[in-house]
């Protein structure tokens, strides 16, 4: 069993977890994603890890049948609902709850009634997947309250089909599996085709991964995230007119999309484009990662974003602004947008001793742009989720 780990609480919250008197104690990291964005669901290659920012989950049976009540401290959000009763109604956080235990019961476990409380330091809508530590962790909770059994790979798989069945968002693998996956000191080069992957060692000293959170929130359920799902199933079929082998981007390469440039609807085309030229990114940055060349994987970085930009075109004013503002500044190697896209945060290699001007720096020339205000955190590659207690 994983050491205690302690989140930052206000002494009410601290009473009321006391009270409450948890049988189980889960940790569920949020993840960030070095480079390969939007390859997941095109069974492509990505790189992400868990991160220490996490959602603390406390649990208890309350010898009910059916009925379960959820808590978030941080919000101040409760939410109650009956297990017998599939209910898709309510507020967005709480489809993720009852999509999780909807997925338990379709695997044919039994779930009885529970009480759970939540506390986070995850920051919402930075494109840190918050909402795949609230799946992860939820389903790792209930599989050790109820003695469910249930291995790494059912949770991260039940918790995707979470998101598509009762979220709505077709999401790729990629935010599960890191936030189950990860160890600490690594991160995950991972074929979402094949589920096969690779612990690299990330030893990036005196260099580390700093967080720019725009705080223009973004929804991917009502985004144009499965927009561009579309389209680029809409590119496969296209190519398995003359390449019927063809099944996703990844069985593609930049060649044979070529030779049929003029088949194909210009931002259709752009997208498939893009999703191939990330994932050979994303090879050619684990290379550089092994072999301890930061200015390579830094070079990666900057260039996945401009794919983000201008050929994907999930980015917006706000990361785009950020982005260019760190090519100014030598003690960055790298950075990029990070997660769905339309806000949330970059993603900075930067000198741990200009980390600190810098911050400053930024923070100043976004708020006289944008007249908004920027938050920085650091983000440390850390285990998956795990019991605590």
């Amino acid at each position: 069993m994983a050491n205690q780990i302690t989140l930052a609480q206000s002494p009410e919250q601290l009473a009321q977890l006391g009270h409450f008197n948890a049988e189980v104690i889960i940790n569920s990291p949020g993840r960030v994603n070095l480079i390969g964005e939007h390859t997941d669901y095109n069974n492509g290659f990505v790189m992400p890890t868990a991160i220490d920012k996490t959602i603390q989950f406390h649990l208890k049976k309350n010898g009910k049948a059916s009925h379960c009540s959820v808590s978030s401290l941080n919000y101040g959000s409760f939410f109650e609902f009956d297990l017998a009763v599939e209910d898709r109604n309510e507020a967005e956080w709480t489809k993720y709850i009852v999509g999780v235990t909807e997925e338990i019961k379709k695997l044919g476990h039994k779930l009885e009634g529970f009480d759970c409380m939540m506390l986070s330091n995850l920051p919402m809508g930075a494109g840190i997947s918050s909402s795949a530590a609230l799946e992860c962790g939820l389903a790792r909770g209930l599989s050790e309250l109820f003695d469910l059994n249930l291995s790494n790979l059912e949770i991260v798989k039940l918790s995707q089909m979470a998101e598509h069945n009762y979220v709505g968002t077709k999401c790729g693998i990629m935010d599960q599996f890191a936030s189950v996956m990860s160890e600490e000191n690594h991160v995950i080069k991972l074929d979402c085709k094949s589920l096969e992957y690779d612990l690299l060692p990330f030893a990036i000293e005196p260099y580390k991964l700093l967080l720019l959170n725009t705080n223009v929130s973004h929804s991917l359920s009502t985004s144009e995230y499965n927009v561009r799902r579309q389209e680029c199933e809409t590119g496969v079929s296209l190519l398995q007119k003359w390449y019927p082998e063809v099944q996703s981007l990844r069985d593609v390469n930049l060649k044979q999309l070529e030779a049929h440039k003029a088949d194909f609807d210009p931002v259709v085309y752009n997208r498939c484009s893009y999703v191939i030229e990330e994932n050979e990114r994303v090879n050619k940055a684990a290379k550089a990662l092994k072999a301890e060349d930061l200015e390579t994987f830094g070079k990666l970085m900057y260039a996945s974003h401009e794919g983000l930009q201008h050929k994907y075109e999930v980015s917006c004013k706000e990361l785009d602004f950020l982005t260019k503002f760190s090519k100014d500044h030598e003690g960055i190697l790298g950075c990029r947008m990070m997660g769905g896209g339309f806000g949330g945060c970059t993603i900075n290699l930067i000198h741990q001793d200009a980390a600190e001007d810098y911050i400053e720096a930024a923070k100043k020339a976004y708020f006289k742009e944008f007249n908004r205000n920027l938050t920085a955190f650091t983000a440390m590659p850390a285990n998956g989720g795990e019991r605590l207690h």
